[in-house]
């Protein structure tokens, strides 16, 4: 037993903890960035393994305590470190198991105590017309590997189980060609300001954007009602609308409540829905598959095996992280099942108003460049306004509200507030931090420790400084001449610059009188022309030089001729990405694009994804590259226009 609290104790363990708990952030970071958040914290953060490892941390820190006698005056300091560390795991620990955090989604006007929980729940409601049972059972699926999920219950003595079949993340339908299949009519629309596509099955009815839209459902209960009459699709609807043929441009108008043919690929609008029936009725099957790449705009699905009493039933439902769907509703062997998968609905002690939500973009830009929600919160005790904004916070009872996102797509303004509430587990970590940052302090004056021993050996070593200092002098003198030699023979090289850029470029000499002028930037800052142009190529290039030119030659090029750098490849592109570039039309080794290749025509290649981009609350790879890209691009453009700066000779 004494070798086993040995090994336990031991500083040797400690390095093994620390080595293993590197790695498995390092792992998780990779598992985060092509998988996302959710399947990070499964095959890692919320590993049993993980937090084994945590456990092994306090346990070890609390043993070495004791085993090196630490609570000793002279070893306070190495103390500190020990119990601030204990602290850190102990609120980390709290955090993981006692606090929770969500969305809080207020439309601009409306007051809200209810706001949606991070962690994602299979909701389950059964009945028997008479009584009635619920459940919420937590769920955290990884899209890479296999998962395994289950409820087991009974309800009125007969027993149920619910069991996961398939996980399908960032899920999407994909139809298959079939003779044998059944009917289904392929409708596409644009109501939300992007194309999407839908598959209506022959007597379904589906819910577009608000919009009912039946193909052949029964008594033509849609708003929108397709069917067909001696094989010709015929159209009635609910409200008046328009049509326009495509081809020839040829338009008519949509007469409600009667029955018209309906003209394939033409673009109709009926209400506020605009939709296009490219073709006929095909035969086929529809499939939910996984999609191609992480895309957090996408529902998840869940196939899920329903068993009661020996029979068995499978049913797919739709959801995932903030996004709540209408409960599946279906009846199995006498018992009455809705079920559905995503977040609850959780409350906060009081209430939030939205008095106005404020969006900021950069000029000339579709980038957000702040966000801010004026709020008013109601308690029982007190009402107060107040701002939310990027690192400005509203700490109310234990609750933490963050600026997130926000959402332009509906009718009014919505801001998406993030919600915390973990008093204690920041608190103590907070602590933990404190003590770890007296202790590194604290560990540099005691006596007795490794930075005190180190403080005698450098006393020892200044007896010797004005031997090793000639030395040094001696030294860095031989090397400068190497140095210099070295630069004369590689500056051929380094004057290989574009043929077109070298024919208009200004000599260095102008250049360097160019840098002695003091300029005025966008926002009011005076600083050297270098300077300047320096900040300006490290930030649209990432590179300290362009081809070999000076930052002050760059910019003076730039001023003199604007048109022919907007064709030069100036601005960067992040590493790995590929989408971008294929996006803008470039190979997938280029480093760097130009202007010109961001726009066809006047309108940019960017700019939706920029849009849509800035509404999501976590961003993937991608979306933060295109961000960048477009900060780029629009601090570019101003150098363009010379409207980034003013001149005072």
């Amino acid at each position: 037993m004494k070798k086993f609290f040995d090994i336990l104790y031991s500083t040797r363990l400690t390095a093994i903890l620390f080595i293993a708990f590197s790695i498995a952030m390092g792992v998780a970071t990779f598992i985060e960035n092509d998988y996302g958040t959710q399947t990070a914290k499964a095959l890692v953060y919320n590993a049993w393994w993980f937090e084994a490892i945590m456990a092994f941390f306090i346990v070890n820190f609390f043993g070495n305590i004791f085993r090196y006698r630490l609570l000793r005056k002279e070893k306070w300091p190495v103390l500190l470190f020990h119990v601030s560390f204990l602290l850190i795991l102990i609120g980390a620990g709290i955090t993981r198991y006692v606090g929770y955090e969500g969305l809080m989604l207020i439309n601009e006007g409306e007051t809200t105590h209810k706001f949606l929980s991070e962690t994602t729940y299979v909701n389950l409601v059964v009945d028997n017309n008479e009584e009635q049972k619920t459940f919420h059972k937590s769920t955290l699926f990884s899209a890479k590997g296999t998962n395994t999920w289950s409820l087991d219950d009974d309800f009125r003595e007969q027993e149920f189980s619910v069991k996961l079949a398939e996980y399908i993340p960032w899920a999407e339908e994909k139809f298959f060609e079939n003779e044998t299949g059944e009917e289904f009519l392929f409708i596409v629309e644009s109501s939300s300001g992007s194309r999407h596509e839908h598959y209506i099955k022959k007597g379904d009815l589906q819910n577009i954007h608000g919009v009912l839209v039946g193909f052949e459902a029964p008594n033509n209960s849609g708003t929108i009602n397709l069917f067909r009459e001696d094989g010709i699709l015929k159209i009635q609807t609910q409200n008046d609308g328009s049509w326009m043929r495509m081809a020839d441009r040829v338009e008519g108008t949509v007469t409600k409540d009667s029955v018209q043919e309906f003209q394939l690929r033409s673009l109709y609008k009926v209400g506020e829905l605009p939709f296009v029936i490219p073709e006929p009725v095909k035969k086929g099957e529809l499939k939910t598959i996984r999609g191609a790449k992480k895309d957090d705009t996408k529902l998840d699905a869940l196939v899920l095996d329903i068993t009661v009493d020996e029979e068995t039933s499978q049913i797919e439902i739709y959801g995932g992280k903030y996004a709540p769907q209408r409960p599946t509703q279906f009846s199995l062997n006498g018992l009455n099942f809705r079920i559905d998968y995503g977040p609850q609905l959780l409350e906060t002690p009081f209430e939030v108003k939205l008095n106005d939500f404020q969006l900021e973009k950069y000029p000339g830009s579709e980038s957000a460049a702040a966000f801010a929600s004026e709020i008013t919160l109601i308690d029982t005790d007190e009402t107060f306004d107040y701002k939310i904004y990027m690192n400005h916070i509203l700490d109310h009872k234990g609750y933490k509200f963050f600026q997130a996102s926000y959402d332009l797509s509906g009718e009014v303004e919505q801001t998406h507030l993030s919600v915390n509430h973990d008093f204690w587990g920041t608190l103590i970590t907070y602590i933990g931090y404190s003590l770890l940052y007296f202790g590194m302090i604290s560990i540099l004056f005691a006596p007795g420790t490794r930075f005190d021993s180190l403080k005698k050996t450098l006393k020892k070593i200044k007896k010797k400084k004005a031997a090793l200092t000639l030395f040094i002098g001696l030294f860095i003198s031989f090397s400068g001449n190497t140095q210099a030699q070295d630069s004369h023979l590689s500056k051929i090289s380094d004057q290989k610059i574009d043929s077109v850029l070298k024919a208009n470029l200004v000599d260095l000499k102008h250049a360097d009188e160019f840098n002695t002028l003091i300029i005025q930037d966008v926002g009011g800052r005076m600083k050297p022309a270098h300077t300047f142009a320096s900040e300006l190529v490290r930030k649209v290039s990432q590179d300290e030089y362009f081809n070999g030119m000076e930052p002050s030659q760059v910019f003076l090029s730039i001023i003199e001729n604007s048109k022919l750098w907007f064709n030069v490849p100036f601005i960067y592109l992040e590493e790995g990405n590929t989408e971008i570039r294929e996006i803008i039309g470039v190979d997938e080794d280029v480093t760097h694009a130009a202007l010109a290749d961001f726009y066809e025509g006047t309108q940019s290649k960017i700019s939706d994804y920029v849009l849509e981009a800035q509404k999501k609350n976590v961003k993937n790879k991608f979306e933060k590259d295109v961000i960048k890209i477009d900060r780029r691009i629009y601090l570019f453009s101003q150098a363009l226009s010379l409207s980034i700066l003013r001149i005072y000779p």
